[in-house]
């Protein structure tokens, strides 16, 4: 679902705004009667074929419903067939151009957007993409049978009218910057899908009914558990658009799944599929070679980009009531030695994460700001105080820090915790021993996981490596049945309402929403309040700066590391490519959506 959302923040701009696009501060880059986007080459030739490995941690798919939470679907699906009111592009950030929609207007109040269709936009069936299958998108995606994310993400929208069969409006329940790009973002399907005999079938019950899009592609030959090609559409109705010039170039990509990291690289190394973006700093810098290296055949190569670090992170759920006490997550963290394994493990290819916005403008840094703390001093009793001094950096153990002192300031942390070390154990008062269990579907994290579980052991704290199949990591994941697991989170330039889906207090109730932390503190949810209501970036940045140093303070996560390029190998006598690659592309994103095959 958030590789749906491009969750981008808007202003309100007196006294209206209407025109072909939106933007976060009100400057567009592209004017309107623009030709195409600047990265992408409007001439590129259409047809041959983009083989790919599949993107996702499953090893099968059972679904076409991308939506709905029981199954997984394949990958790409979502972006290749599911066409929006609005259209982000890769050279900027916080703007949207009109695809489904010609046409965006903002009310005075900010209370409310509307979007006019475009005449000639066609579902794959043929049928024009009316306003009542916006509003059956909407109403869908706000029913219980998909992601509570989507309710989350979508509180403050308060409905949506059909003002005729080609205009639709939202409403909001408060003026929100982000949400006129949020719903101008949301997948629309055809009120026809899913309907069988005159009647609708319920939505969970749409699994493997082809889907009725409006994007550039179309389900081809699948193979269940194998691969899955999807067919450019000949008569797509936006192939022409400008924000669709230059783009959507093969006629088939076919996606690939194997079972294994083993079995992927060498089927990359023997040909059998195009392109691959790696994860994994051993495999970049030991495992790329081979005949088709030698030749030329196969290139390896790093794109460097403008996005946002993230946060990927290992997450303690604080359900559990081993992780209640803030000095017990610091202390786990303390014990962390990234200096070693960057070395040893990563070959110097990642930056340690620090935060939750890394790389933008609302990274805090040193101590809080008269505005800041303007925010943060109502909340002086629900927060650490360490939030009202210096911004928490991770811990170095590079000269003249160490990891000895790293782990003695630990072992105080613990002891004031009430952890002592007694009887071959780190043990609370109750004599429990401490012991977590790290939850993963990818045996292969245990390499990073080792280093770490060793250190703990030095303070008497057991770390248990516990590999599933996904399915069963999913489900754990859904209803929170774990201690401590790593998720990759993305990161954004412009945060907003999905914040309250990862860290707010109503989530933290909600099956399979995205607070795997647990944490519910009235401070976080008021700073993500502030976030979404400001009008200005002067008043963002406090707001996002303020709650970046309550989270990170609060050590319910434990930075691991990011890249600041994409790393990927792609076949060079099958593909070709646009001279560059824009800033804030996604990976073989950008490679799906610009690139096109050697004739």
């Amino acid at each position: 679902m958030r590789c749906l959302l491009f969750f981008v923040c808007l202003t309100w701009i007196n006294p209206l705004w209407a025109a072909h696009g939106y933007a976060l501060w009100g400057d567009l880059k592209y004017p309107a009667g623009f030709t195409h986007f600047d990265y992408v080459n409007p001439d590129a030739p259409k047809g041959g074929e983009l083989r790919l490995v599949s993107n996702l941690r499953v090893s099968t798919f059972d679904k076409y419903n991308p939506f709905t939470i029981k199954g997984n679907a394949p990958a790409y699906l979502s972006d290749l067939m599911f066409d929006s009111l609005l259209a982000g592009s890769s050279d900027e950030t916080g703007s949207g151009y009109g695809l489904l929609a010609q046409d965006v207007t903002v009310s005075p109040d900010g209370l409310s957007v509307t979007f006019q269709l475009r005449p000639q936009a066609r579902f794959h069936n043929g049928d024009p993409v009316l306003a009542r299958d916006v509003a059956f998108s909407f109403e869908t995606l706000m029913g219980p049978y998909t992601s509570p994310a989507y309710k989350t993400v979508l509180s403050d929208v308060a409905g949506l009218d059909v003002l005729d069969e080609s205009t639709v409006r939202y409403r909001f329940k408060k003026p929100n910057r982000e949400l006129p790009l949020t719903v101008g973002s949301l997948p629309v399907f055809s009120h026809a899908w899913g309907m069988a005999g005159g009647k609708a079938k319920r939505f969970d019950e749409i699994v493997t009914d082809t889907p009725i899009g409006s994007g550039p592609y179309k389900i081809g030959p699948v193979r269940f558990g194998k691969d899955i090609t999807y067919m450019r559409d000949p008569n797509y109705w936006a192939k022409d658009l400008n924000v669709r010039r230059g783009t959507a170039n093969f006629d088939r990509i076919t996606v690939k799944i194997y079972k294994d990291s083993t079995a992927r690289l060498e089927a990359l190394k023997a040909g059998e599929f195009d392109l691959m973006r790696f994860f994994s700093a051993g495999d970049w810098a030991r495992r790329l070679y081979g005949k088709r290296f030698d030749t030329g055949e196969l290139v390896k190569k790093e794109y460097a980009h403008h996005l946002p670090t993230g946060f990927q992170s290992y997450v303690l759920n604080t359900r559990r009531e081993l992780f209640k006490d803030v000095r017990v997550r610091q202390a786990l963290g303390l014990a962390m030695d990234f200096e070693w394994m960057s070395r040893q493990l990563f070959y110097g290819a990642y930056q340690r994460v620090n935060g939750l916005f890394g790389n933008t403008d609302c990274a805090a840094s040193g101590l809080p700001s008269p505005e800041e703390l303007a925010l943060l001093t109502p909340w002086r009793q629900q927060v650490p105080e360490t939030v009202f001094g210096p911004m928490a950096l991770p811990p170095n153990t590079d000269p003249p820090s160490s990891l000895r002192a790293n782990l003695r300031q630990a072992q105080a942390l613990l002891k004031a915790a009430g952890w002592e070390y007694r009887d071959g154990a780190l043990r609370n008062a109750q004599g429990r021993a401490f012991e977590m269990e790290f939850l993963d579907s990818n045996e292969g994290s245990v390499r990073v996981v080792s280093p770490w579980a060793r250190n703990l052991e030095k303070l008497g704290i057991t770390l248990k490596f516990r590999p599933v199949d996904f399915a069963l990591y999913q489900q754990r994941l859904q209803k929170f049945e774990f201690d401590m697991s790593s998720i990759a989170y993305a990161g954004t330039n412009n945060p907003g309402q999905e914040f309250a889906d990862m860290f707010g207090s109503k989530a933290a109730d909600q099956e399979d929403s995205g607070n795997m932390t647990g944490m519910k503190n009235p401070a976080v949810d008021a700073l993500i309040s502030q976030m979404t209501a400001a009008k200005t970036k002067a008043q963002l940045l406090p707001a996002c700066r303020a709650l970046e140093r309550v989270i990170t303070h609060s050590h319910v996560l434990i930075p691991q590391w990011s890249a600041n390029t994409h790393r990927m190998v792609f076949n060079s006598w099958r593909l070709d490519q646009p001279p560059v690659m824009p800033p804030y592309a996604q990976g073989e994103g950008w490679a799906i959506d610009t690139w096109w095959a050697k004739r």
